[in-house]
């Protein structure tokens, strides 16, 4: 199976006057693609930045991230936001949507600030939508949805240019038991249609034993690796 990610001696420090804080500590983790991988480890573990790190947000201080067998972070800053926004898709534990806009305006959005034109987009995001359960909340705005439905759209708008990746940090982390289980549903279906490399950040342990792979982080270093 071919990776789609390799991480060799990563690292990350932050100095805040004359203080340095080691969040990660030499991590080697590789990623092969299609894979599932839940991410997991007490609060203050360096999960979030990993994935941050994972997805092109942040850089690393040490270490090197191959995506695909190039090095990620000889690319610009320039460069690293073209590739993100093309080959990434994020997740996070708040949907961030634009309360303004429609669901489907929504899921759109991505694919116009790539310069898709307006048909194909909006083809593309409803699409997406009925691939998630949410056809007849096409024209809803944030507000007018549940909880779970605004994290199905914030996913919908996550996929909407066809990433290879998607990276979720703690997806269903605002919501219910019940909830959280369609959440978790709708995330395995498009994984396995899509052929997706999904990495989740999680403390649901349900969520973390439906992935492929568990790997634990401990005080910024791989504990467990399965």
């Amino acid at each position: 199976m071919t990776n789609l990610l390799e991480v060799h001696g990563l690292c990350k420090t932050y100095s805040t006057g004359s203080n340095r804080v080691e969040v990660l500590k030499g991590i080697d983790l590789d990623l092969a693609q299609g894979t599932t991988t839940a991410l997991v480890g007490a609060s203050g573990a360096g999960k979030s930045t990993l994935l941050h790190i994972l997805g092109a947000l942040d850089r690393p201080s040490a270490g090197t991230v191959q995506y695909g067998g190039q090095d990620l972070f000889r690319k610009s800053d320039r460069e690293l936001a073209l590739f993100r926004n093309k080959s990434i898709g994020f997740v996070f534990q708040f949907h961030h949507l634009l309360p303004e806009f429609t669901a489907l305006e929504n899921v759109m959005m991505p694919a116009l600030i790539a310069r898709i034109a307006k048909n194909k987009a909006k083809a593309m995001a409803e699409e997406l939508l009925a691939d998630v359960g949410l056809s007849q909340r096409l024209t809803h705005r944030p507000g007018e949805l549940s909880g779970g439905e605004q994290q199905r759209v914030a996913i919908a708008r996550a996929l909407v240019l066809s990433p290879e990746l998607l990276l979720a940090d703690e997806p269903t982390g605002n919501l219910d038991m019940k909830t959280s289980e369609g959440v978790h549903a709708v995330l395995a279906e498009l994984q396995r249609k899509k052929g997706l490399t999904l990495v989740v950040v999680t403390h649901n342990e349900v969520l973390a034993s439906a992935m492929g792979r568990v790997v634990r982080l401990a005080d910024g270093r791989l504990e467990q690796y399965q």
